[in-house]
């Protein structure tokens, strides 16, 4: 038997006039609190403060240590922001990668890999810059490597030579710097590209005869055994450490940064103090882990490390000199005006590009 409320037209409309009632209720509850956008400038619980997302800061360092303290959580709370930990890179590439998918705002890196995005896509900018470390005692962090018995002695002898840096990188913008003062021809060299893993690979196999190997992986094979022809100390380097945030962010909420930039600042400073405490911080034991010469040698460079510092219009000329550089040898194709990517937040309200006038 049928019943009739299935051929009855009115309870049809009663359902569909409630469906109605109950969409139009939940798009005011969606207005009234707000979404997150792309860039992260919103925040997720539906407040309207900033959400700085950074990525992983892993088991050392100034981040390392205010992300188990919770130090940035407590210090944004006081401007109505908030922080996000996100994944781990491989590389400023990669980073950028994140930025797009708006898993990443704020990020850190050199002049070198920033050149090539700066150029062609000019939605992050430069807010802190940190200078590099000159003090003659300060342990070394990167340099051009040989294998102990390589008949490669200087600069000079790399011709006709394969030397693996990171394309783009602060390895290729050394290399070339380095090939300009011994007034060495860049195209007598062969550049292969290599990402550090890649690059430590091919050196150990003998694939490379050099590598210009940089941050971890410096020490790694130092220890190794591999004789260092040049650091890029040696040279007149200019590939800066920044840090730089989505324009979004910036615009609209300089003050969070402004945290971020005073926790970074305030840390480092009491690393250079205490830099035991700044290592191992999540793990003592494990991959990520260091012990032995290793740690020494970490503790010994954080005692030597530069604040960062709001970025000034001065800085404009370094980041100049790298893209130069780099437009010089094919690297990069665009060019890059200070004024687009630099952003002062000294001078910040609510929006201030550093070189605006």
């Amino acid at each position: 038997m049928w019943n009739r409320h299935l051929l009855d037209p009115r309870p049809r409309r009663r359902v569909r006039a409630a469906v109605v009632a109950l969409a139009i209720s939940l798009a005011g509850l969606a207005t009234a609190c707000g979404t997150p956008s792309a860039a992260g400038e919103e925040s997720s619980s539906g407040g309207t403060g900033a959400v700085l997302k950074l990525q992983d800061p892993g088991n050392a360092g100034p981040l390392a240590y205010a992300k188990r303290e919770g130090i940035l959580e407590k210090r944004l709370k006081a401007v109505g922001a908030s922080v996000e930990w996100g994944g781990s890179y491989a590389s400023f590439t990669a980073t950028i990668d994140a930025v797009h998918s708006g898993s990443v705002n704020v990020l850190a890196g050199a002049i070198s890999p920033a050149v090539g995005y700066l150029a062609n896509s000019p939605d992050i900018k430069i807010f802190s810059v940190t200078d590099p470390i000159t003090d003659p005692a300060a342990p070394q962090t990167d340099g051009l490597v040989v294998a102990p018995d390589s008949p490669v002695r200087s600069v000079k002898d790399l011709v006709g030579k394969q030397v693996a840096v990171n394309k783009g990188g602060k390895g290729e913008y050394l290399l070339l710097l380095a090939l300009e003062k011994a007034g060495v021809p860049v195209d007598r060299v062969k550049r292969v590209y290599l990402n550090p893993d890649q690059g430590a690979s091919a050196f150990a196999t003998g694939k490379v005869d050099a590598w210009w190997a940089i941050v971890k992986a410096y020490p790694e094979v130092v220890a190794k055994g591999a004789r260092v022809v040049v650091h890029g100390r040696d040279l007149d380097d200019r590939d800066l450490t920044i840090a730089a945030a989505r324009d979004e962010l910036l615009d609209r909420h300089p003050e969070a940064v402004r945290v971020y930039l005073d926790v970074l600042r305030e840390l480092t400073a009491e690393a250079k103090k205490e830099p035991e405490k700044f290592e191992n911080v999540f793990l003592k034991q494990g991959p990520t882990a260091v012990t032995g010469p290793r740690l020494e040698l970490d503790i010994a460079t954080a005692k030597y490390a530069n604040i960062p510092r709001t970025v000034t219009k001065e800085d404009g000329a370094n980041i100049q000199e790298v893209a130069g550089l780099f437009q010089k040898y094919g690297v990069v194709s665009g060019s890059i005006d200070p004024a687009d990517v630099l952003f002062d937040l000294n001078a910040a309200g609510s929006s201030s590009p550093a070189a605006s006038g």
